[in-house]
């Protein structure tokens, strides 16, 4: 199995994305293959041996080749031919826009490209976070309330304190915990300078917060170990940067049997069919024994691999046991029957 990382892209995680596929070389014990794609959308093979994070800060990427994305696969150009790179199937690792959004899952679903990650109707309900809220339920999943406010509202809090977050953004990008009427306008500037939606929430302080990955293999859950997230007042962005890079298999959470089932079966609730192909993310909290979803990370940040035991053979084994796209016969049956009837009048 061969694995091409696509990461990059026209996304405020472009950063993110860099640092996550450059993980994968500690974790993923196949070949793998780099495609990068700069903030022009211009992708580039970037080859294994020479991929470091200041190669795309200085630009330096753009000394390797350009690729063209085609029916089946990639291509990029020679001297007097097209080469084709060879892999068996397609990592989506760019986070935030372009790879979570659903853009690349279109693209790819339209060149017949293998892949693992988010399909269309999983990155509508997981990018959003209004959307997600409204999913969860419909699927008998708990959420904390929001309101949802775009840039021409005005904007109004009855109690504090709140936490103010873009919509359509992850890694605690743009995120404020608000106090007073006083930081409210700050805040908002802020989370508004990112996205054109908002949402606030209520803001509990020392909720317990709990991490749950996983995917489906074979209609049977692959669960990662539950991780209890270490945190000040919330999970910023620098933490979660920070975290981004890690490859060491962390600490179980410590919590009680029937705890890790009500994680368990909230996460099969959201995962369904809905991210199949895809390996997830969950981040729950716990209030007075309820289990509430908090977000769906539908692209982890390095794909969660620290909280498996042996990534390797889970992302292995779901590269083999992708959904199959329903093959749509076209026969013209329909236009040949219009065209006999027109040629008998």
């Amino acid at each position: 199995m061969k694995f091409l990382v696509l990461f990059g892209s026209q996304s405020y995680e472009h950063e993110i994305s860099i640092v996550s596929a450059i993980s994968m070389k500690k974790v993923i014990k196949n070949e793998i293959i780099y495609v990068f794609i700069d903030k022009n959308r211009d992708m580039y093979h970037i080859p294994t041996d020479k991929i470091k994070s200041n190669l795309f800060s200085s630009g330096d990427y753009k000394k390797f080749d350009l690729v063209s994305i085609n029916q089946n696969g990639f291509t990029k150009k020679k001297l007097f031919s097209n080469q084709s790179l060879e892999f068996d199937v397609v990592l989506n690792l760019v986070h935030g826009g372009d790879g979570e959004d659903g853009t690349l899952a279109s693209l790819l679903k339209f060149f017949n490209i293998p892949f693992i990650g988010p399909r269309n109707i999983a990155s509508v309900v997981s990018f959003n976070k209004f959307m997600t809220k409204s999913y969860a339920k419909e699927i008998n999943v708990k959420t904390l309330e929001c309101n949802y406010f775009t840039k021409d509202c005005e904007v109004k809090v009855d109690n504090y304190p709140v936490i103010i977050k873009p919509t359509n953004l992850g890694s605690s990008i743009g995120v404020s915990i608000v106090k007073s009427d006083e930081e409210l306008d700050y805040a908002l500037d802020v989370a508004f300078e990112f996205d054109d939606s908002i949402i606030i929430e209520p803001f509990i302080k020392n909720v317990k917060e709990y991490n749950l990955a996983g995917t489906k293999i074979d209609n049977e859950f692959v669960f990662s170990i539950i991780e209890e997230p270490q945190k000040e007042e919330f999970l910023d962005f620098d933490k979660k940067y920070l975290d981004f890079n890690r490859v060491e298999t962390i600490i179980s959470a410590n919590i009680t049997k029937e705890l890790e089932n009500k994680l368990k079966d909230n996460f099969k609730k959201i995962y369904n069919k809905t991210f199949e192909g895809a390996l997830i993310r969950c981040d729950f909290f716990v209030i007075e024994d309820e289990v509430y979803l908090n977000e769906i990370n539908s692209i982890p940040g390095s794909m969660a691999n620290y909280l498996f035991d042996d990534f390797n053979d889970v992302i292995n084994k779901l590269a083999n046991k992708l959904p199959q796209e329903k093959y749509i016969e076209i026969n013209y049956e329909y236009v040949n029957k219009i065209q006999n009837a027109k040629g008998k009048a």
